[in-house]
């Protein structure tokens, strides 16, 4: 029978019946007892059930008692009704825990709101709890938020109840997680109206839902109005910057917190993130540090934790400190893996980043899944493994059950065309079940720059990035066909396209600068400057001769190209430092200049990429000239 069906009242099961205290003999004294009523006696027999319940049929079980119970299937006196209600705000509870079974949990409220349309229970007015129970259930799970949204949308039809200040964090979670901006915005409308907005929890709530949605404007205006901030208030507006790539800006407001409030695991998160972001290894070091100095026996045993200095660690190029990490930690999660893996891909160690695949296939309760095999196509296309990376490709589907992506298509294209395979990279393409990106085509025509001439039509919104202009124009300026450049160049300003601009970056002392082509903001500029001519003469004594195809479209002649090239702000930051983070890939001439600065200088420099890590010694580089 179901829970939700009421039988006849002369179908109903009489509960057993609890001894009368009356009944207790009379020359027995005792201290005066308060009679109970039969409803509070399975109250009393209920409650405990439901508190004890972990699963839902036995939690349909106490649901059917509640239901077959003397007169709280249709009760009329107050206090049994108040009893109902309670019994049914626990089933709601239970139901929507962990998102047992959130359907259930769903005909539970609307069973409870007939029961109030009528007329058997009154429900109060302070009754949004049953609402913000199952909307914050469904907020939480996997795959049902925007469910969250469509009940608060109910809710709000229904009229019955206001939401409340518990009720907007968990519907501004849900529309986060969607990246429903339109919605989101009318929530915050609603909380304004009703004079909740200032309230701290729904203040966090609005700061998390702008900057996940990208704006990150409007969560700075919340925060700044903000008249009472937690620490939640920190760590939300902290982790906002660092998703945004605003890393500096983080690592400012993580300072400024660090006034008011000591800073918690999340903030740590964040921060290590804002040291990856920067490749800023020595920050990232201190961070390091700072947590075992307070948070003490907590760290070594937080997968998270760990797992973001592990990532932090390989990205700002040391892959010791990273490996020295992944052997330490007591328990590893599939994205410790995929970070290891990653790790080594990056860093150009294919071989080791396939081994490392390899025992993880060993580990029990861990599979690969989507990143895993990123990570593993990376390495592959990186270390021009061909046949490995084919057969890991063919496996993901066949073997583990994982789709390939367009990320996984763009691994394969690439690791194909810089091989020279250009008709089976075109092929591939013609097939694969997704669109191509702009990541695909500019791939396939650094191929035919590189191997042969290829011939084929870029889709008009992928040829509107001005990565594929840019490389265009190289190919041209590799033929010395300038006339061509030039139209290149006349064709991205009439479409309004310009180029990314080139940083490179570097840290000293814990602070990070930054370096654009030509730049003189550095207060050690001069120095860095006469740096830069020494060693333009000592690389020249040891064949250095630059590449003028690699030079800005804007420059028409040889020496404004060769200018140019020595002005590339890789080049000042070497000239600073030894170990420098590009927002782009690193250009060939630089490449080669990089090169025999290691060789004149005797000393090695590491260079992290838009796409990997490139360690230069003794006129060598670890990419093997093929990146």
């Amino acid at each position: 029978m179901s829970a939700f069906l009421v039988a006849p009242a002369n179908a109903l099961l009489r509960p057993p019946q609890f001894p009368s205290c009356s009944s207790a003999r009379a020359d027995v004294v005792a201290s005066p007892v308060i009679p109970q009523t039969e409803e509070q006696r399975w109250r009393q027999l209920l409650v405990p059930l439901l508190a004890g319940c972990r699963d839902i049929p036995r939690l349909k079980q106490i649901h059917a008692l509640v239901l077959r119970s003397s007169t709280t299937c249709i009760p009329s006196a107050a206090s049994s009704a108040r009893d109902f209600i309670f019994l049914y705000s626990r089933i709601l509870h239970v139901a929507a825990s962990d998102a047992a079974d959130l359907h259930y949990a769903t005909r539970v409220l609307n069973h409870l709101l007939l029961l109030d349309d009528s007329g058997a229970v009154h429900l109060p007015t302070a009754s949004s709890f049953f609402w913000n129970t199952l909307i914050r259930a469904h907020a939480r799970s996997s795959h049902h938020q925007h469910a969250a949204v469509d009940l608060y949308r109910r809710m709000l039809l229904d009229g019955r109840v206001p939401p409340d200040k518990y009720t907007f964090p968990f519907v501004l979670r849900a529309c986060a997680y969607l990246f429903a901006l339109p919605e989101g915005e009318q929530v915050h409308g609603h909380a304004v109206k009703l004079g909740l907005a200032p309230d701290v929890y729904v203040a966090n709530s609005l700061v998390h839902f702008y900057a996940t949605c990208g704006r990150l404007e409007l969560a700075c205006r919340i925060f700044d109005g903000m008249s009472n901030r937690s620490l939640v208030s920190w760590n939300v507006i902290i982790d906002g910057f660092v998703a945004g790539g605003r890393y500096e800006d983080a690592l400012d407001l993580f300072r400024e917190m660090q006034r008011e409030f000591t800073p918690d695991t999340f903030s740590m998160q964040s921060l290590i993130g804002a040291c990856e972001g920067l490749g800023a290894l020595s920050l990232g070091m201190w961070a390091h540090a700072f947590m075992l100095r307070r948070c003490g026996g907590d760290v070594p045993g937080d997968v998270l934790v760990n797992n973001s200095l592990l990532d932090m660690y390989a990205k700002c190029g040391s892959l010791v400190l990273a490996r020295q990490m992944f052997d330490r930690m007591p328990s590893r999660d599939v994205a410790s893996w995929n970070a290891m893996i990653l790790g080594f891909a990056m860093h150009g160690l294919a071989k080791e980043s396939i081994q490392t695949f390899a025992s993880m296939q060993e580990e029990d309760g861990v599979k690969p899944n989507e990143i895993t095999f990123i990570g593993i196509l990376s390495a592959c296309n990186h270390g021009g493994l061909v046949s490995e990376g084919r057969t890991h490709f063919t496996s993901m589907a066949s073997v583990y059950g994982v789709g390939p992506r367009i990320e996984h298509y763009g691994c394969m294209v690439d690791l194909l065309a810089r091989a020279g395979l250009v008709d089976e990279a075109l092929d591939l393409v013609s097939t694969m079940p997704c669109k191509p990106d702009a990541v695909i085509w500019r791939s396939l025509l650094d191929a035919c720059w590189k191997s042969k001439p290829g011939v084929f039509e870029m889709e008009e919104e992928e040829s509107s990035t001005s990565g594929a202009f840019v490389l265009l124009s190289r190919i041209y300026a590799s033929a010395n066909r300038w006339n061509e450049v030039g139209l290149v160049r006349k064709l991205m300003s009439e479409q309004g396209i310009r180029k990314v601009p080139g940083c490179s970056s570097i840290e000293v002392g814990g602070a990070v600068h930054e370096f654009l082509a030509g730049d003189t903001r550095h207060p050690q500029s001069e120095k860095i400057y006469a740096m830069l001519r020494v060693m333009e003469e000592r690389v020249g004594l040891v064949g250095y001769a630059a590449d003028l195809s690699q030079a800005p479209m804007v420059a028409e002649h040889d020496d404004e190209r060769r200018r140019s090239l020595r002005l590339h702000s890789e080049r000042l930051a070497i000239a600073a430092s030894i170990r420098i983070f590009k927002n782009l890939r690193v250009c060939r001439d630089c490449h080669e200049m990089t090169k025999l600065v290691t060789l004149a200088f005797g000393v090695e420099i590491i260079v992290r990429d838009r796409t990997r890590f490139h360690h230069f010694k003794d006129g060598l580089c670890s990419c093997a000239d093929y990146w």
